[in-house]
């Protein structure tokens, strides 16, 4: 029994895969799992925050639900499958909330996770000693309590922002909060005023937050070196009553040396010190007195105090009275000649000493009697008193002057007879007298005329020099003197004496004389620069002598220097470099003649030429002064012999000069004009192009750099742009010339289109001439032809409608000024040839007999002539030529001619073509 086919078998295997992936499917949705999901599963929340917790499950229709928590609540938003409840005030460091769901007799749980956070707002340091000594340890402590989790904090102590010590405490417990650290650190000079801090960090960006920080209060340490060795005292082993002396103290090796505290004390008198410091030394200086109460022994005391902890010491001092010795005189102005008694007393204790005598025993005064002379005017006596003191001997002295009145004298030393000053700077006259009481001095002019400002200063002049008296008195009398006074001052050199210019005279005689003003009488002497031998006495003047001459005066009080220019005048003289025997003028140089001449002044020149008149015509010259001297002379001057004379006020001079004249190249349109045409097949010819100038110019041609290739006849390839270019000595010129070839006409092409024509067809006549200039086309047509159409340069014939009349004969002219080139080409216009078809093979070879005969004919004596018959078939256009050579092999045809496809040319009377039309 056949089984199924196979369609059948394909489709029933076809059902029963979708039959089993349907009851896979039916079983996939029976066994999904519910559950109970809680959002957010791990949520961390600031302390005292609050939370929404979402609780949620998939169970299509769950029997009931909720939330289990030991935080409070504050809202509770329900759905069928959804429950939201806000958490507010969470402050447990940890707790797990339940989310939970009844569904389908099973309990669908969701465990949280939440875990609060506290930000370090409390960073406190442990207070730091109020001074701890440099070189010892002290501990930095940090507390920030209540911050946590204590995993994710992180304390750092700083000295100012240098970070000390770091610690991180992760790893802890997640509901461990607050932290302490604790550092040892050695106290530095350079700590102290430094400030010490302790940050906090607790960074939460792992969990999604931020990094909380902050910074403890700074707190101050002060350090401090205090040595071991007491302060240096130094104080005075004896004090006199009612007497002040300076005491110090000093103590090296302190930190900081501005914060020690100095106790200075003289018994129980506390001194006043002022504290200086050096860098870590320090200096206390007070003064110490004392009164007849602290007679004897007392104790001064050095106490300094730095970080709580005292250095001390002190010192001994005796304080003692001694009152100074009395000196007195009988009359202490005593006359000259008068006896006068000085008496020196002191203390009960002290032995007193007067001018080196001594008293017998301590309290006993001493005296001395003088018969007083003008020596013993402004004597000093000297009481001198010694005490015995704590093993010590002190001494004190008293002093007095004794004045002695007497007559005034006037001596050399304070007043001289002669004086000597520098005039300007101020001085203070003075003339002292000796006396007493002091004499009064007074000095003028003996005339009657200046007085001196004795004692003033005042300024030195000229005017004060002179012979003055002076006099002294006083109460005792009085005393003349003459005195001189001289003023000296520098040298000065003025025009008169030493003018700024000399003018001499070549071949005299002269001296360079130079006066100059000064006191002392100063002394000159004159040099020019660079030579060593001065210019002293009577010179015989030389052109040499000329030039700058510096003129030095000098005396005691200073020198003076002036710059003297000689000039050396002289007659005028031609020299042949400057003013040339023979000289070339340029045209249009614009340059003058140039004759310059030597000579002192400065000679004027005149050139003057004969010029066939009978005052001669002058030389126009070229001077260095700008000014124009010969206004009414030629610009440009005439070539000729001219005479030169030059004069000044010491001679004339007079030479003869030779003029010639000169000139660039020149070009212009008459002698090398700018367009040129040549004739092609002429013989060939340089440009014609010539240029004016003296000496003649050298005139060359180019195109494009290149010289023209030299050819014997003119060809199409001369024509195109030349460069010519004219030089001489005295420069070039250039011109731009374009050059035209121009040659005769030739018809180059007469073809007709279409090839064939019938009767009441169309044909146009194509005919293309070379030539120039361009060739004037002219046509001439059979007789009869009508209804002729011309293009408008005549170079095609076009006929519309052809009749039998337009067959003939076309002749096509092209004609220039250089003459005139015509070719010719036949037209026939025939009927039908159904004749043809009727002749057959006989007719077919008759045409050929014929044909051959023909070519014969043609090749013997037309191609001969260089007469062609173009014969064009209807599917082609291809002139043979109709002579034996053409008919063959080809061996002159349509190459044999002179253009392919047209007829060849004739050089005399133009050329015979002819063209088969026929119809169709």
């Amino acid at each position: 029994m056949p089984g199924p086919s196979p369609g059948l078998r394909r489709a029933l295997l076809g059902l029963w895969v979708a039959l089993g992936l349907g009851i896979l499917g039916l079983s996939a949705v029976a066994q999904e799992p519910f559950w109970a999901d809680l959002q957010p599963r791990v949520a961390l929340v600031e302390r005292g925050g609050s939370l929404w917790l979402n609780c949620s499950t998939n169970c299509p229709r769950p029997e009931r639900g909720g939330l289990e928590t030991s935080l409070r609540r504050n809202g509770t938003q329900r759905g069928l499958r959804w429950l939201a409840r806000q958490l507010v005030d969470i402050r447990e460091p940890e707790s797990q909330p339940v989310c939970f769901f009844r569904c389908a007799r099973r309990t669908l749980q969701a465990r949280g996770l939440i875990r609060t956070f506290q930000r370090p707002d409390r960073v406190e340091l442990v207070p730091l000693p109020a001074w701890q000594p440099v070189g010892e340890n002290f501990t930095l402590s940090c507390r920030v309590p209540g911050a946590g989790p204590r995993g994710s904090l992180t304390l750092s102590l700083l000295r100012g922002t240098q970070e000390l010590i770091r610690r991180r405490f992760s790893g802890e417990p997640p509901r461990a909060r607050g932290a302490v650290l604790t550092a040892t650190v050695l106290a530095r000079r350079e700590d102290h005023g430094a400030n010490f801090s302790c940050r906090a960090e607790l960074d939460l960006r792992p969990h999604g937050l931020g990094l909380f920080a902050n910074s403890s209060a700074p707190r101050e340490l002060r350090t401090f070196a205090l040595p071991l060795d007491p302060p240096h005292l130094t104080a005075p082993r004896l004090l006199e009553v009612g007497s002040e002396r300076p005491v110090s103290c000093s103590l090296d090796g302190l930190f900081p040396a501005s914060e020690a505290e100095v106790y200075l004390a003289l018994g129980d008198q506390r001194l006043s010190p002022d504290v200086t410091l050096q860098g870590d030394a320090l200096r206390a200086t007070a003064t110490a007195a004392a009164g007849h109460e602290h007679e004897g022994t007392r104790q001064l005391v050095c106490n300094v105090t730095l970080g709580g902890e005292s250095r001390e010491t002190w010192e001994n001092v005796t304080v003692y009275s001694f009152p100074a010795p009395r000196l007195a005189l009988s009359d202490p102005n005593a006359p000259e000649g008068h006896l006068v008694t000085v008496t020196c007393t002191g203390g009960a204790q002290a032995r007193v000493t007067l001018e080196g005598i001594p008293a017998a025993v301590p309290g006993q005064p001493v005296q001395l009697q003088i018969n007083v002379t003008e020596d013993d005017d402004k004597r000093d006596f000297f009481c001198d008193a010694a005490l015995e003191v704590d093993g010590e001997t002190l001494s004190k002295n008293e002093s007095a002057e004794l004045r002695v009145l007497y007559a005034p004298r006037l001596d050399d030393s304070g007043c001289p007879r002669s004086w000597t000053w520098p005039e300007g700077p101020e001085q203070t006259l003075r003339c002292e007298a000796r006396g007493n009481p002091a004499p009064a001095v007074h000095c003028a002019r003996p005339d009657g005329g200046a007085v001196l400002a004795l004692g003033l200063p005042g300024p030195v002049t000229r005017a004060l020099a002179g012979t003055y008296r002076c006099t002294a008195a006083n109460a005792q009398g009085q005393a003349v003197k003459d005195v001189t006074l001289t003023v000296e001052y520098a040298p000065a050199l003025d025009s008169v004496g030493c003018p700024e210019r000399l003018t001499w005279l070549e071949g005299t005689e002269a001296s360079l004389s130079c006066v100059a003003q000064g006191v002392p009488p100063p002394h000159v002497s004159c040099v020019r620069p660079g030579e060593v031998a001065r210019v002293e006495g009577r010179l015989r003047v030389a052109r040499e002598h000329a030039g700058t001459y510096r003129c030095q005066a000098t005396n005691a009080r200073g020198a003076a220097a002036k710059n003297v220019v000689v000039t050396v005048e002289y007659g005028p003289r031609f020299e042949e470099l400057s003013c040339p025997s023979n000289w070339t003028w340029v045209e249009g140089s614009g340059k003058l003649f140039s004759c310059e001449v030597d000579g002192k002044p400065e000679p004027s020149v005149e050139c003057v030429g004969p010029e066939g008149a009978r005052e001669g015509v002058a030389l126009p010259l070229a001077f260095s002064n700008p000014e124009p001297r010969n206004p009414g002379s030629p610009s440009d001057p005439t070539p000729g012999v001219y005479l030169c004379n030059a004069t000044n006020r010491h001679g004339s001079a007079i030479k003869t000069v030779v003029v010639s004249a000169e000139s660039p190249p020149q070009m212009d349109e008459s002698s090398c004009p700018s367009h040129q045409t040549w004739l092609e097949g002429t013989e060939a010819a340089a440009l014609a192009c010539a240029a004016r100038g003296r000496p003649a110019p050298r005139v060359r041609c180019a195109r494009d750099g290149a010289a023209r290739p030299e050819r014997q006849r003119v060809s199409r390839q001369d024509a195109g742009t030349y460069h010519c270019v004219a030089t001489n000595a005295h420069g070039t010129d250039s011109r731009t010339v374009t050059v035209g070839v121009e040659y005769r006409p030739v018809v180059a092409e007469l073809a007709a289109s279409p090839p064939s024509v019938r009767p009441g067809g169309n044909f146009t006549l194509t005919c293309r001439a070379e030539a120039w200039p361009p060739a004037q086309i002219s046509w001439r047509a059979p007789p009869g032809a009508l209804n002729l159409g011309l293009s408008s340069n005549n170079s095609t014939l076009s006929v519309a409608g052809a009749l039998g009349s337009h067959g003939g004969e076309y002749e096509c002219a092209a004609t220039n000024a250089h003459g005139r080139h015509a070719r010719r080409i036949t037209v026939r216009v025939a009927g039908p040839w159904l004749w043809i078809a009727v002749g057959g093979a006989a007719g077919g070879a008759v045409l050929l007999a014929a044909g051959a005969g023909l070519a014969f004919y043609v090749q013997s004596t037309a191609c001969k002539k260089g007469e062609y018959n173009v014969q064009e078939a209807e599917s082609s256009g291809e002139a043979v030529c109709l002579n034996g050579a053409g008919a063959g092999a080809g061996g002159a045809g349509a190459d044999g001619g002179a253009e392919q496809g047209g007829a060849a040319e004739s050089p005399e009377g133009g050329e015979v073509f002819s063209i088969q039309l026929t119809s169709a």
